[in-house]
């Protein structure tokens, strides 16, 4: 480890001096540098290189157990201890997340559903329990709003809509395009807060032309709707808090291109470290 140390300051300071600093001989340092390397130190720097590129991929947001999962996807045969070993002796870390803040709904007077889902954040079949919410993004143009709408059972974000104005037609969008992309044929489930733009009767109406079947949070608690905060807490971590926008446009862009990335590419500790378009494909896969 001394060796490797002065290799890698070579370019900065004179070799004799480290060696002294070290405590080791300069003979000793060049018949290391001259010694041909093992086949485990070769392996380990091969699997450096690739554990590199995952981490740049993601933009540096994956630790060693996704950076893991990623190889053994890849086929590239690796112990999560060795990759987390190996990341930490390259100075490989994961770029720092600013604290999300989850908020909660807004007083109003309109009719609240009870509280059917209860922290039950997992489904057992596609289309059975979804959630929705909503949430706001800087840009040099002025907030940016984004309503979601997530699948329970993969964890897939299944309809989307973004404005410069937080407008009762945004969660309509979302929940409009969840609808045609999924085409659901029975009875589907669907929690959010307890949001104006949620109880709306326009909304409410809306679900009911869907047979959807709506179930809110309990006042000023934002954890009965933990998967959706989730989301949006991966997204402002992994994109948004380390990224500038400067206008509504880039935003909205770089917002579709992390939704992208969340469902095809994101892995998931929930999923087994899958993604949510793998743990769908498999499960349909298995029970064809």
């Amino acid at each position: 480890m001394k060796f490797r140390a002065i290799e890698a300051l070579t370019e900065r300071y004179p070799v004799a001096p480290m060696c002294v600093l070290f405590r080791v001989s300069r003979s000793g340092y060049y018949a290391w540098l001259r010694r041909k390397p093992s086949m485990r130190e070769m392996a380990n720097r091969k699997l450096l290189r690739e554990i590199r590129l995952v981490h740049a991929e993601v933009n540096g947001i994956y630790g060693h157990r996704r950076i893991h999962a990623e190889l053994m996807a890849q086929g590239l045969p690796c112990g999560r201890h060795r990759v987390a070993r190996l990341m930490q002796q390259g100075g490989i870390r994961v770029r720092s997340r600013k604290r999300w803040t989850p908020a909660t709904g807004g007083k109003h007077v309109l009719p609240v559903a009870p509280n059917l889902l209860e922290r039950q954040f997992g489904a057992a079949c596609i289309n059975q329990r979804w959630v929705s919410d909503m949430t706001y993004i800087r840009t040099g143009e002025g907030w940016l709003y984004l309503a979601v709408v997530l699948d329970l059972y993969s964890r897939s974000v299944v309809g989307w809509a973004m404005h410069h104005r937080m407008q009762q037609e945004l969660v309509h969008a979302a929940l409009t395009m969840a609808v045609a992309r999924r085409k659901p044929t029975g009875e589907v489930l669907l929690h959010s807060d307890r949001g104006s733009q949620y109880c709306a009767f326009d909304y409410q109406n809306l679900l009911k032309r869907h047979g959807i079947v709506p179930s809110h949070s309990r006042a000023g608690n934002c954890w009965d709707n933990a998967a959706m905060e989730s989301f949006f807490r991966s997204l402002k971590a992994e994109r948004v808090y380390l990224t500038r926008y400067g206008s509504y446009d880039e935003a909205r862009s770089d917002v579709f291109d992390y939704i992208r990335f969340y469902n095809h590419h994101r892995r998931h500790s929930t999923l087994g470290y899958l993604t949510p378009t793998e743990f769908e494909q498999r499960q349909s896969a298995l029970s064809a």
